[in-house]
């Protein structure tokens, strides 16, 4: 049994938003055919397919039921987290979709995941994208402070479903923990953050987080270890499609 991770799929096979904001460049073309072939090569049944948001451009369930058909027909148990991009999936009703793809696909908000003697914990997150205001240089030399404070607000409703997972967990008797975000832990303006901080307090081994795609996103939040903990970026156009393997 292993454990894998990977986000950011942007499924379109049916929604409509495909023309208007599918992704481009060659390491997007076919991508869902290349994904599943390189889960079939590395995964088994036995595994756990952990993927990090952005799975789907539908608006609503009924135009993501073929992308997320897609994804309960990958290889091995898969657990979704929310992404910026996943309209279909309201926080309040995460219920509902695990009672109807109960068996199938599982997924994780204010919840928890055994994996082993592991608990895989997680939520969307957030991080503050700007706008931002450069100078000459490039440099990032102010921001909007309103979007700021949104963020903020937003950030804090994140910290407290990410608590309620890890508290869900720990009331079950855990204390190892892999711990999942769609955005990265930290925005461009930060060395720590919440998450961090909470990822420090649990003991989490290891971070893995998404959203980041584009060779100039890449290096947007933080990779390798700090302060005991690994943090991995899991991006599917920088895994280049192939899942990561986190245990």
């Amino acid at each position: 049994m292993s454990l894998y991770a990977i986000g950011d799929l942007h499924l379109h096979f049916q929604s409509e938003l495909k023309a208007e904001h599918q992704i481009h460049g060659k390491v997007w073309q076919n991508h869902e055919k290349r994904f599943k072939r390189n889960c079939e090569k590395v995964m088994t049944d036995d595994d756990t397919l952990v993927l990090i948001g952005d799975h789907s451009w539908g608006r609503t369930l009924s135009e993501c039921e073929e992308d997320l058909e897609y994804i309960c027909n990958l290889p091995g148990r898969k657990i979704l987290i929310r992404g910026n991009h996943d309209m279909f999936w309201d926080a309040k009703k995460t219920r509902a979709l695990n009672d109807l793809y109960t068996g199938r696909l599982s997924f994780l908000q204010d919840n928890y995941y055994p994996y082993e003697d592991y608990a895989l914990v997680g939520t969307k997150g957030f991080t503050f994208e700007g706008p931002f205001y450069l100078n000459m240089q490039g440099k990032v030399i102010g921001w909007s402070e309103d979007a700021y404070d949104h963020a903020e607000k937003i950030i804090a409703r994140e910290q407290k479903r990410l608590r309620n997972s890890f508290e869900a967990a720990r009331a079950d008797g855990f204390t190892k923990y892999i711990m999942f975000l769609h955005y990265p832990p930290t925005s461009i303006l930060e060395r720590a953050s919440v998450f961090t901080e909470m990822a420090q307090e649990y003991g989490a081994e290891k971070v893995i987080y998404a959203h980041s795609h584009g060779k100039a996103r890449f290096h947007d939040s933080i990779h390798g270890k700090y302060h005991k903990v690994e943090y991995r970026l899991a991006s599917g156009d920088f895994l280049k499609w192939v899942p990561l393997k986190v245990l």
